[in-house]
């Protein structure tokens, strides 16, 4: 069996950016996360310790996009994708997505966002 988990929309404020301003002044970041799994033994036994914990999973999110600044949300998203696949054994594929608003391109755009997919066994 295969379920999803997702975490929609988690919104961050951090100093990402290939320009030096960016990293500076810092910007909304936007994340979606997409946790491929089998949680029906969690769904039959109603256990939290028998799921992958999205509160720990967003805490984790937290963590990666505020411990460093990144020059590329393509970064952020592939060390996200890379480090919940290897903490959360369960877990068969993840999905990344990280927005990012205010993109400084001379043009009137809503958000650029990069996605990362990827399986277990890659």
């Amino acid at each position: 069996m295969q379920n999803i988990i997702r975490i929609k929309n988690a919104v961050f404020y951090a100093y990402h950016g290939a320009l030096k301003e960016e990293q500076s002044i810092g910007g909304r970041y936007e994340a979606d996360v997409e946790l491929f799994t089998d949680f029906s033994e969690a769904a039959a036994t109603d256990s939290l310790h028998n799921t992958i914990n999205y509160h720990e999973v967003y805490k984790y999110i937290d963590k990666k996009v505020n411990e460093k600044k990144y020059y590329l949300i393509e970064t952020i998203a592939t060390v996200i994708a890379d480090g919940l696949l290897t903490d959360y054994q369960t877990l068969k594929k993840v999905s990344v997505k990280i927005r990012k608003s205010n993109v400084p391109i001379g043009g009137v755009i809503d958000f650029v966002e990069a996605e990362v997919i990827k399986e277990r066994n890659e």
